[in-house]
């Protein structure tokens, strides 16, 4: 993936009305998720050292925590980011530090559309994680040469993986299929990653058209009259 360079400041002031002044400023609160394990005492408290905007999120009844980070972005960083098709890992530097990332989700107004809230997602080389990635088509189907209409029924794709080896883009050949014939999720295998959708999720196919219908027949007609005319 490529690599997209971001810079925040730790986030202490929580709130509704705290994030509504960072947004009138241009800036969009996010958070960090996927931080270090850390063992939590018998009353479900930290008693560990925090960085500023780190807080501990409990997982679980085991005793265990998530440390996650509030923090804050200039939304003209993030442009390019959240507008674009890329997917990227993130150099996320903040408070003299630098983790990776990937964008998790995002929260937008439901008028105007305008970025409320990021979440990222720290990544690291030896854990997998899961995003979406675009799907791009190659090739020349025969279905589609034999008058049938290929379409493309999933623009994207889950992708379970090392950050590491995931790809920009998901590539499929179509040059073999037939008119009827689809690409299913479960019929997408590779060697350092794997597709998490349902199985039976078409990805990509051939249907038919009038025109490969018309052929069709006339090729049926045909057949029909040299039999008849064999006999």
């Amino acid at each position: 993936m490529k690599t997209f360079q971001l810079n925040a400041e730790a986030r202490t002031d929580l709130g509704k009305k705290a994030a509504k002044a960072l947004r009138k400023e241009n800036k969009i609160p996010v958070v960090l998720n996927g931080g270090k394990l850390v063992e939590l005492d018998k009353d479900g408290k930290y008693n560990g050292k925090l960085l500023a905007g780190e807080k501990v999120v409990p997982i679980g009844r085991d005793g265990k925590g998530i440390i996650t980070t509030d923090l804050v972005v200039n939304f003209a960083d993030i442009r390019k980011l959240v507008y674009s098709t890329d997917v990227y890992v993130i150099d996320l530097t903040y408070d003299g530090q630098t983790r990776k990332a990937v964008l998790k989700d995002l929260q937008y107004h439901p008028v105007s559309d305008a970025v409320l809230h990021i979440d990222l997602l720290e990544v690291t080389e030896d854990k997998p994680v899961v995003v979406e990635i675009p799907v791009h088509l190659e090739g020349h189907a025969v279905g589609v040469k034999a008058g049938g209409k290929l379409y493309l029924s999933m623009k994207k794709v889950k992708v379970k993986g090392l950050y590491k080896d995931i790809p920009e883009t998901i590539i499929l050949n179509v040059d073999h299929l037939e008119i009827g014939k689809t690409i299913k999720v479960r019929d997408c295998e590779f060697d350092n990653y794997e597709l998490v959708n349902a199985k039976d999720l078409v990805i990509a196919g051939v249907r038919a058209t009038r025109n490969s219908a018309a052929a069709a027949t006339e090729e049926g007609e045909e057949a029909a009259e040299g039999e008849a005319a064999a006999e």
